[in-house]
Parts: structure tokens; C-alpha cells; sequence
């Protein structure tokens, strides 16, 4: 398997001249706040809810709402709790609501920056969700998943000494007891995904009939100008030996409806959100995008 770059990708996805309807997302009762990189619909006794972040344009302090929908449009859950998160993501483990984000904090070195990690919280509904993990310093795009087994795989994103700007890595646990740092730390890089100068995440899970794992991630990438360009993408990964099958795109930017976005140089970004597979061929693909707001699209699932 060679390692194939984002614009390789694009060129073998825009060969197959695939067609597909967005919609926008409308969110109200944020004020003026952006939401963006959302979750996928979850049900929550007998309501849809989807968590979001929400953030002023100018600013990168952001909060995880619960949103229900009410006539058309998605509004704050009454009473459901507001996280200092960003990118929220969720799976169920054992029964119990596992929801996620990226928690940002004081740079130990630099006052002037930001550093990350990714927290997880869990309970029986939004309501109970307690803290109950912390991943490594310096970590986006963890994810956890429940196998056939029982068994939990754990997706990692390194970046740095390891995972050069950001690499995804597989390793299996018997229970949540067992998550920990140093077994994050040491999981083995999924081979040939991408080059050094490009980088990619896992955004979301799923457990498919054959007993594989259908990853939806992001796959991205600089242009000469420092423009960033993020690309939603799928794989298999066998979660018992870690073997993979080849990176490919599923969207475009291009594909979704004209918006704004945060800055110039966000503009060609799709931040996978979530996948709802309808069981009958087709997917609905929930993103943000260009880091300022969020839409949905339907097209063929990715993981039939």
C-alpha cells in the first residue's frame, strides 16, 4: 500500500463525478455565536440531540451545547449542561453515553499559547455526564469504540516525535479501567496513511455487521500559500489485528452549499462530524464547515 497525498485523493474522488444535496444546519438562541464541528443526531429519551461547539468568529474559546430541534431549526436543550469543549464527539460503551472533546488550557511554557488535550465524560443520559478521563497533552482526534467482544479500540492521533504533524494509531483494551496514558502513548502507528507533510484523524466510529471498524476521519493539508484544506475520509481497520484498508475521500468542500468562514484560510475545510447510515444504501454526513458553521449532506454510505 502506497501512501497516498490529499491531492491523489482528490483527484481519484473528483473522477467519480459524484453528485449530492447539503443542507444548512440552522441553529438559534447562541446569539451571535458560529456553531460548528458538530456531532451527528443522538437519540435521548425519544429527542434528537446534537452537540456542537459554539464560538464568537474572532475567538477560539469555545463551548459543547446540546441542541434539540424545534420547528426546522436546533436550539439549546433546556437544563442539559454546557462544556468548555471543543469538537464533541460520542459513542455508547457498555449502555453508557461516552461524550468527548477537545479541552484547551494555559500553555505550560508559552502564556501566550494554548495547549490540548482530549477529555472524555460518561453517563446514563447529557444530564449525568461525569469526568472520568484525560488523554495525553498535546492530543486531538481520540476515540474510543465498542467491539463485538466487548473489547474497546482506542484510535489515537500523535502528533510530534511520533506522529509527525498528526498520524492515526490503533490499540485494544478489555475494559475502560484499562484506558490509560502510557497505553494511548505506545499504540502502534496505522502504516502508510499519510505523507510527513500532510496529516489526518479519526472523527468517528463504527462497529460495522462484518465485525470491522468503519472509521470516518479528516485527512488535510497545507497549499503553497499556508491556506489549510481538510477533506472528509474513510477507512476499515480490522480491530483485532489493526490491518486497514486504503484511505479514501467521501465529500469535498465544493459539495456543500456557499458559506462564510472563520478566516481566509479556512475556507476549503470540512471537519467530519458524524455519519447516520440509513441501512438502505445512503448516509447522511454531518460536518462543519470552514470552521463557522455546520451542514448536512446525504450521499452513498461510504461502508456498504
Amino acid at each position: 500500500m502506497s501512501i497516498k497525498t490529499c491531492q491523489v485523493l482528490l483527484a481519484e474522488f473528483e473522477e467519480k463525478k459524484l453528485s449530492a444535496k447539503a443542507e444548512k444546519i440552522i441553529f438559534q438562541g447562541v446569539g451571535n455565536n458560529d456553531v460548528y464541528n458538530i456531532t451527528a443526531p443522538f437519540e435521548q429519551g425519544g429527542e434528537w440531540i446534537i452537540a456542537g461547539r459554539v464560538e464568537a468568529r474572532d475567538s477560539e474559546q469555545s463551548q459543547v451545547i446540546f441542541f434539540v430541534e424545534k420547528a426546522g431549526k436546533w436550539v439549546p436543550k433546556e437544563g442539559a449542561p454546557i462544556l468548555d469543549l471543543q469538537d464533541p464527539f460520542y459513542t455508547i460503551i457498555a449502555g453508557e453515553l461516552i461524550l468527548g472533546g477537545v479541552q484547551t488550557y494555559p500553555h505550560p511554557e508559552n502564556p501566550h499559547w494554548l495547549a490540548w488535550r482530549t477529555v472524555f465524560y460518561k453517563g446514563q443520559d447529557i444530564f449525568t455526564l461525569e469526568p472520568f478521563f484525560k488523554g495525553p497533552d498535546g492530543m486531538k482526534d481520540l476515540r474510543l469504540v465498542e467491539l463485538k467482544s466487548g473489547e474497546i479500540g482506542v484510535v489515537t492521533r500523535p502528533q510530534g516525535e511520533k506522529g509527525g504533524r498528526g498520524k492515526i494509531g490503533y490499540a485494544k483494551i478489555k475494559s475502560l479501567q484499562e484506558l490509560s496514558v502510557p497505553v494511548i502513548e505506545n499504540a502502534p502507528l496505522l502504516e502508510e496513511q499519510f505523507t510527513e507533510e500532510e496529516w489526518g484523524g479519526a472523527n468517528e466510529i463504527h462497529l460495522l455487521e462484518n465485525g470491522l471498524l468503519g472509521v470516518l476521519g479528516h485527512i488535510a493539508c497545507f497549499d503553497e500559500r499556508g491556506d489549510r484544506h481538510y477533506y472528509p475520509m474513510v477507512f476499515t481497520l480490522d480491530g483485532e489485528t489493526g490491518e486497514h484498508s486504503p484511505i479514501e475521500l467521501i465529500a469535498t468542500r465544493s459539495m456543500f452549499l456557499l458559506g462564510e468562514s472563520k478566516r481566509p484560510d479556512l475556507v476549503d475545510v470540512v471537519f467530519s462530524g458524524g455519519l447516520v447510515r440509513d441501512g438502505q444504501g445512503k448516509a447522511r454526513l454531518y460536518a462543519g464547515i470552514s470552521d463557522a458553521e455546520a451542514q448536512v449532506m446525504t450521499i452513498d454510505d461510504p461502508f456498504n
